[in-house]
């Protein structure tokens, strides 16, 4: 198979399920009960605690996107035990996600706790909203977002702590050294071919930091 983009080639593609169950086996037990189907006691205390949650969608083609949102912990509002609802804090205005939504309601979320090495996964239905009354509840340092993500769970489960053991996600000592990369403000002229300095585009990101949060 030869890739669409840099004709990177690959000869040997699992192509089924059966292929992918005789390669790596079967689920054990606990992974194909874990799935409760709603948010429960346990993951309403996982999403009060997390601060961080990444968000994944797909158009009708299949083009994905996977967004980060974070805010205080608990800013993800449990409305019920079938429904979550995620404000919509400034950014930059693409509307990746939002605009996959509008095509395919379809979306997968995963939500850490810092410190917590087991995550929480819920995949679900999605809707963007504007009620006032739910708005009102999602608003953070006195400013209330104008749209929302509203989610009905069909899956919900927690997700094994493998990953984050691999990474060190969450300890300082295994942590990479920075010194080498390049700033963001450079990444970002870089990426988009801007004419102004690193300098100013910095200076430009920091204010948007301290003023546009909210």
């Amino acid at each position: 198979m030869s890739g669409d983009r840099g004709g990177l080639e690959f000869t040997d593609v699992v192509g089924s399920v059966d292929e992918l169950r005789a390669l790596m086996g079967e689920p054990s037990e606990v992974a194909l009960r874990k799935d409760i189907g709603r948010i429960d006691e346990h993951c309403r205390a996982f999403i009060a605690r997390s601060p961080f949650v990444l968000i994944a969608t797909s158009d009708r083609a299949g083009r994905c996107d996977v967004s980060p949102k974070g805010d205080a912990p608990g800013f993800v509002l449990v409305a019920n035990d079938q429904h979550l609802l995620i404000p919509d804090r400034p950014g930059n205005k693409r509307f990746d996600g939002m605009r996959n939504l509008l095509d395919n309601p379809g979306i997968g979320l995963l939500f850490l706790v810092p410190g917590s090495e087991e995550t929480l996964r819920i995949n679900g239905r999605a809707r963007i909203v504007r009620d006032p009354e739910w708005l009102a509840r999602l608003a953070a340092q006195g400013k209330t977002p104008q749209l929302a993500i509203a989610v009905e769970v069909e899956e919900a489960f927690l997700h094994c702590a493998k990953c984050v053991k691999r990474s060190g996600l969450w300890e300082p000592a295994r942590w990479p050294d920075r010194s080498g990369m390049a700033s963001p403000a450079q990444m970002f002229r870089d990426h988009a071919r801007l004419t102004m300095t690193v300098e100013e585009l910095d200076q430009r990101l920091q204010e948007g930091y301290r003023k546009n949060l909210y």
